[in-house]
């Protein structure tokens, strides 16, 4: 039976039961994409990174992610939580990913913390009444602005955040409009911007602090703040807080994390 070394960690998270949960899993090759999905669907997490060495000079690992339900284009939290491991476990100050669909991802230490590099996701004005009606059945609040981007991230935008706060969407109509990013963001009370991020068609009804979504976030609120950086909440039960900061076409965000549980995966 195959034992593989196991992290559980808690992404953009400074103490246990905080940010996302994330599995790591490093392999000396991938598994076959179906033993992937069946791992990730036994640990139950938002995201199970799988890293495995890369041989060339542009990456130090490859990097993929997969959900209980499917693999996923980019994952923010879970790659934090594997910089944290690899950087933890071999005492250096920095790594980089090599994906299949999102470029090569830089994880590095910032003070006690970790700062990842995205790419930015950049959204353009767009409508779409049947998200809005699924987002918000109760038609309390309508969004003032939406934003979308082809590749599933779509962001609404409301005046405050008791609103968004207070949304209850209907998970199975979000589901039904496909593979997206339900981004609904305000201002923030504690920090300058609040978000909650629904994924019900990758099987995640409520992400927890979602890094990709941030990557998209973070161009759209640096233009309506006028700066390029700024603090981030995202409400979710267990919450998290990023540092965000736009440089060109990257995205920077950043946070701590906190190592749960190690051990052997046996399958």
């Amino acid at each position: 039976m195959p034992q593989i070394d196991y992290w559980h960690v808690d992404a953009f998270a400074a103490r246990a039961f905080e940010g996302n949960q994330a599995a790591v899993m490093i392999f000396d090759s991938f598994p076959e994409d179906g033993v992937m999905q069946r791992i990730a669907e036994e640990n139950n997490f938002a995201e199970t990174a799988f890293v495995v060495p890369f041989a060339g000079e542009e990456a130090d690992y490859h990097l993929r992610w997969f959900t209980p339900a499917t693999e996923v284009r980019l994952c923010g939290h879970a790659t934090l939580a594997a910089g944290h491991v690899i950087l933890g476990r071999d005492g250096i100050d920095a790594v980089r990913f090599n994906t299949m669909r999102a470029g090569t991802l830089h994880v590095r230490r910032r003070g006690e913390d970790y700062e990842l590099a995205l790419p930015a996701i950049v959204t353009s004005p767009g409508e779409w009444p049947a998200a809005v009606a699924a987002l918000d059945p109760s038609n309390r609040a309508a969004p003032k602005a939406i934003a979308r981007n082809p590749d599933g991230y779509d962001i609404f935008l409301f005046d405050n955040e008791e609103i968004v706060r207070s949304l209850f969407p209907d998970m199975r109509a979000l589901a039904a409009l496909g593979d997206h990013q339900f981004i609904c963001t305000a201002p923030g009370s504690q920090t300058d911007v609040v978000s909650r991020v629904f994924v019900p068609g990758s099987g995640v009804d409520e992400d927890a602090v979602t890094g990709s979504a941030h990557a998209a976030l973070t161009p759209f609120w640096a233009q309506r703040l006028g700066r390029a950086e700024f603090t981030a909440f995202q409400a979710s039960r267990r919450g998290g807080r990023l540092s965000c900061r736009l440089e060109g076409n990257t995205v920077w965000l950043g946070g701590p994390c906190v190592t749960i549980v190690t051990g052997r995966f046996c399958y």
